[in-house]
């Protein structure tokens, strides 16, 4: 992951899951972990930045 990618991930979990992952579930899912939490948000953002190519 690039740094400009994990500062996005950090501090805008759901604009960093977007552009991994564009507008889907995990972009959805990412938003509302968001809103629940920060914490759980950027979980699961690491989670879909670090794992391997957009599944489509």
């Amino acid at each position: 992951m690039s740094l400009l990618m994990i500062l996005l991930t950090i501090f805008l979990p759901p604009v960093a899951v977007l552009l991994k992952e564009g507008l889907g579930v995990q972009f959805l899912i990412n938003l509302l972990l968001t809103l629940i939490g920060w914490l759980p948000g950027v979980v699961h953002a690491f989670w879909i930045n670090s794992r391997g190519s957009a599944v489509a």
